[in-house]
């Protein structure tokens, strides 16, 4: 892992997507049978406003750090990886054994007012993968989200739930980036999760 990705400049917009991997298939008569295979993982498109060459240095040098797609990193989006609930307190998973790889829900305690909102996104302590919570929680109890968990969580573990980071790494080995007249460029970067 090589760092954190440079939370300035802010995205001007970031398009993000949810993939869950499926087969299908579908006969003569138009009968549809899907089997989810497991997995899922989050990609997302990232774009700056108009930047100076100044301002853009430091994410190219970045970007030069992780040799294409090679390394793997961590970032906080500003438009996802904060809370929209007001959940307050420190959040813990709360088991009498560990819960295990493909549960979607866990006891959790430590919530001391206001809601963890479904859409809302939130990481184990012991986990790279990111979850999204499927429905409210205003209580300690039972947190439900998706997608299944991809390895154990034993008791006591923290709960991020705001300032959530991605583990990441960038979707191609190209960087391209065009830079105008104005010295000044445009760019746009794919990220995809990094289990």
């Amino acid at each position: 892992m090589s760092g954190q990705y440079p939370t300035t400049p802010v995205f001007e917009s970031v398009s993000f997507t949810s993939k869950f991997y499926n087969l299908s298939s579908t006969s003569l008569s138009g009968r549809t049978q899907v089997r989810n295979i497991g997995g899922q993982r989050w990609e997302f498109s990232a774009k700056y406003s108009r930047l100076s060459v100044e301002e853009f240095a430091p994410i190219m040098a970045f970007l030069m750090l992780q040799k294409g797609s090679n390394e793997t990193f961590t970032i906080i989006l500003p438009q996802i990886s904060h809370k929209k609930g007001a959940s307050t307190g420190t959040v813990k998973a709360n088991l009498t054994t560990t819960r295990q790889i493909g549960a979607t829900d866990i006891t959790v305690d430590g919530l001391t007012g206001g809601t963890l909102k479904a859409g809302d996104v939130f990481k184990f302590a012991n986990h790279t993968k990111v979850y999204m919570i499927t429905e409210d929680l205003s209580a300690n109890g039972t947190l439900k989200f998706q997608p299944p968990l991809v390895a154990n969580v034993p008791n006591n573990v923290n709960v991020t739930k705001d300032g959530v980071p991605f583990t990441v790494r960038l979707d191609n080995d190209v960087q391209a980036y065009d830079l105008g007249s104005a010295s000044l460029l445009d760019f746009e970067i794919d990220f995809i999760e990094a289990i």
